[in-house]
């Protein structure tokens, strides 16, 4: 159980630390409105959600990755967890009119795809650790 449970807090933790290092680059750079102002722009929000998709992506695969066992299961609770986050960030945010309400409702909407294609990855890249089921043995 710790070991799962360690899986999928590392596979958070990636997500969480570049998520917010990107952010924390773009607005010493002053691409970002600082800190606390909102962003309205369409193609920084955009920029936004694709590099949180792609670390979501790469969360998922890490928990899978680092999973004792079925690593898909461990890709997907990192999603469920994604998913509450997101909800509860969209719940508080969106009436504070930091940006658009259509980011935090597709940061929601793309937890549990990005869950599921980190943990697909994984398996295509140890695809060896997965034997093929879908042949069927012949019987003599």
């Amino acid at each position: 159980m710790w070991r799962s449970t360690a899986a999928v807090l590392l596979g958070f933790f990636a997500v969480v630390v570049l998520s917010l290092g990107t952010d924390q680059v773009l607005h010493v750079l002053e691409v970002y409105p600082p800190w606390g102002q909102p962003m309205h722009d369409p193609g920084l929000i955009l920029m936004a959600l694709a590099y949180r998709t792609v670390y979501a992506v790469v969360g998922s695969y890490i928990a899978a990755r680092f999973a004792p066992y079925a690593p898909m299961r461990h890709a997907m609770a990192l999603g469920f967890v994604g998913l509450v986050l997101s909800t509860a960030g969209a719940i508080a945010t969106i009436p504070m009119n930091l940006g658009p309400a259509w980011y935090p409702i597709a940061l929601v909407l793309t937890a549990l795809p990005c869950a599921w294609l980190g943990g697909i990855l994984y398996r295509v890249r140890h695809a060896v650790d997965f034997p093929d089921t879908t042949k069927t043995r012949r019987v003599k």
